[in-house]
């Protein structure tokens, strides 16, 4: 497969760009069509042992379940040619789109880019997933399912049903002290607080003030869940297995949790501006 240049922006490809899915209200945020098109932004940095394995299990889960589901790779520039083998990707199946950024500049700013690039390509659903198969790929269409009622969707470890699997004790204890610590200051009823596979409605993101999200790593998914909250939004837990990676290095640092500690009380202690509408 002949790779692609890297181009530093990605401009949707016009095949992608589909007429918005029948939205239907009665009282309630409406129930989501058969056609409604999702977008899956899967960040990258050196994910060459796992980006293709991860996009052919997206691609059985898309033909088994029939889901207008586009794959969005974002990587920041990573060493290991994971940007090469997502172009080679991206020529052979038309569902595939690759977005280059520069450097690593974090996992917050990769998915708000991605975001951004979901939806000027019309994207009624926008989902965040790992790419190292920690997030189940045949777990998307239940997220999708739990879409029709609510208006975020997270793929849980925290409620009955779900769980980690090879995680070490001291991992499972960050993960979840950090939740109900989170949960607890925020004063907020999400269970998992640090979840990283969250499904959107593209109402949430166009509502929402992303421009004043800094933080990256845990922070950025707990800021995520709480603005998503504070504006009224239904927000679902679904059970999920976590499963710690097989191949690769976790990107995951002590400085990450270190910020999150801080920031959730400048979060708690910062007026958010209002939301038109809600």
């Amino acid at each position: 497969m002949k790779p692609r240049p890297h181009p530093s922006t990605l401009r949707p490809d016009p095949r992608s760009v589909k007429p918005r899915a029948d939205v239907r209200s009665g009282g309630q945020v409406g129930t989501l069509t058969a056609v409604s098109s999702l977008w899956i932004c899967l960040p990258t940095y050196n994910e060459a042992e796992n980006l293709e394995r991860m996009v052919r299990a997206l691609g059985a889960e898309r033909a088994d379940h029939d889901l207008d589901l586009t794959v969005l790779v974002i990587d920041d520039g990573s060493p290991d040619g994971t940007g090469q083998i997502a172009d080679g990707l991206a020529e052979e199946l038309d569902w595939v789109r690759v977005l280059h950024r520069t450097s690593k500049d974090g996992l917050g700013k990769a998915y708000l880019a991605g975001f951004q690039v979901a939806l000027d390509a019309g994207a009624d659903l926008i989902m965040e997933m790992d790419c190292d198969f920690s997030h189940d790929p045949k777990d998307v269409h239940r997220l999708v399912e739990a879409s029709t009622s609510a208006d975020l969707v997270i793929g849980s470890r925290n409620v009955p049903g779900g769980g980690v699997v090879g995680w070490p004790w001291y991992r499972n204890l960050i993960s979840k002290g950090g939740s109900f610590y989170a949960r607890t200051i925020l004063r907020l009823p999400v269970r998992d607080m640090t979840a990283g596979f969250k499904l959107f409605r593209r109402e949430v993101l166009e509502t929402l003030d992303l421009s004043g999200i800094e933080a990256s790593g845990y922070m950025f998914q707990i800021e995520l869940k709480y603005r998503t909250v504070k504006a009224g939004f239904r927000v679902h837990e679904v059970p999920v297995k976590f499963v710690d990676r097989e191949f690769g290095e976790s990107k995951m640092s002590s400085s990450i949790v270190v910020e999150a500690v801080w920031r959730v009380w400048k979060l708690r202690l910062r007026r958010l501006p209002p939301v038109a509408g809600r």
